[in-house]
């Protein structure tokens, strides 16, 4: 596989993750999504959801199965965050690497073709999915509006991953 291939998410969404509707999800015939936290559920280092994210996941619920499973190593953080969601989680998954997105796939019992990573990082959250063989959606990260505008890793990685080929254009 290429390196543009690997980091080359199947569905650029080009908007927060709370725009994926029923009707992407019907598109694609997912019936899971493992659910990157930071930055694509809620803004860097915040416990607080917000009501239209909250919203989304009772919406989205009744047709896919809902995991998080996030690089950060606070239990005590994802905790918070999954059970206001009423989601199952897993923490310090350390993707790329495809060993906790494999406990999420395999508790969900479905085909990987049915199966979505969802975030907002192309060298995390996308390599690994495509790494695992799901499908894969790069969304826009969820930005705090009280946090001041900085250079991010993130964009450093689009930047690298378009010299490389990778195609961001929302599809």
């Amino acid at each position: 596989m290429s390196k543009a291939k690997i980091l080359q998410p199947d569905l650029v969404l080009g908007d927060i993750v709370i725009h994926i509707t029923p009707d992407v999800i019907q598109r694609h015939n997912l019936k899971g999504l493992i659910l990157d936290v930071d930055e694509t559920l809620v803004p860097w280092n915040e416990r607080i959801i917000s009501p239209e994210l909250l919203t989304w996941v009772e919406e989205i619920r009744p047709y896919v199965d809902l995991w998080l499973v996030s690089n950060n190593l606070s239990q005590n953080r994802i905790a918070t965050i999954a059970k206001y969601l009423n989601l199952p989680f897993i923490y310090g998954a350390g993707k790329p690497s495809r060993r906790k997105l494999r406990e999420a796939v395999k508790a969900m019992n479905l085909p990987l073709e049915q199966i979505a990573m969802v975030g907002d990082r192309l060298f995390t959250d996308v390599l690994a999915g495509n790494r695992l063989g799901v499908f894969t959606i790069l969304v826009e990260p969820m930005i705090s509006p009280h946090a001041p505008k900085k250079f991010s890793i993130r964009n450093f990685e689009v930047w690298i991953s378009q010299q490389l080929g990778v195609s961001l254009h929302k599809n």
